[in-house]
């Protein structure tokens, strides 16, 4: 599988963002009806996001030099 292939794209960097947004998007809604929980949501949110982003960044290095 390349790095460039749609599935990799879906698979690895689309799900997993759209997760990430969806708590962080939980955590300002719960901060502005002013719930608690709200700011630990949005660190996860954005903490999930980073973990993407690095894993996007490693296996597209990681399969590019295998190919």
């Amino acid at each position: 599988m390349s790095s460039s292939d749609p599935q990799f794209l879906y698979m690895i960097l689309v799900l997993p963002s759209l997760f990430g947004l969806t708590l962080v998007g939980d955590g300002l809604n719960k901060m502005i009806h002013e719930e608690s929980g709200g700011i630990i949501s949005i660190v996860f949110g954005l903490v999930f996001i980073a973990v993407v982003v690095f894993a996007y960044l490693f296996f597209s290095n990681y399969l590019g030099q295998q190919v």
